[in-house]
């Protein structure tokens, strides 16, 4: 033998150099501010080191900056990059056509082929093909079902 066999292998991350900081869950510096900001219970901070999504929560994105540190909770098994807030800018907002073909995809996902009504949720059109009151023989229900919209767009912007 010529001891290869014996050799275990390692799990190697490229980004992790021994120097590359890991925190764990509310122990990166400013952690329980951003968490606070992001449930509206306290301001939005200057400083500190939030994940992706908190950063989208707090109405910022990384703006293109490298991670600084990684999060790691579940003992472990999941993990996810730290940006520095003071880096991070704010999102940008979709233009009007941007939000009428997000409109028009959801429109699709949303309306029924048989009864053409719109719903709150997406349908289950691949599997199904038409909406449940319709499956069931019944009426929709009118809480479920989008009023047309007026003539007018309703987008945000």
């Amino acid at each position: 033998m010529d001891g290869r066999d014996d050799e275990v292998p390692v799990d190697v991350d490229p980004h992790d150099d021994g120097t590359f900081p890991s925190f764990g869950n509310n122990q990166a510096p400013g952690a329980v501010a951003v968490r606070a900001a992001v449930h509206g219970k306290r301001d939005a901070p200057t400083a500190g080191l939030a994940t992706r999504r908190q950063l989208r929560a707090l109405g910022l994105s990384p703006g293109g900056q490298e991670p600084v540190a990684r999060l790691i909770c579940r003992g472990g098994n999941r993990w996810a990059w730290l940006f520095r807030i003071d880096l991070a800018v704010p999102k940008r907002t979709p233009t009007l056509a941007q939000e009428m073909a997000l409109d028009r995809a959801m429109a699709a996902r949303q309306t029924c082929p048989k009864c053409r009504n719109r719903y709150y949720v997406c349908l289950p059109l691949r599997t199904q093909g038409h909406c449940d009151p319709c499956e069931m023989g019944i009426a929709p229900s009118p809480d479920t079902v989008m009023v047309p919209a007026p003539l007018g767009h309703r987008l945000a912007a």
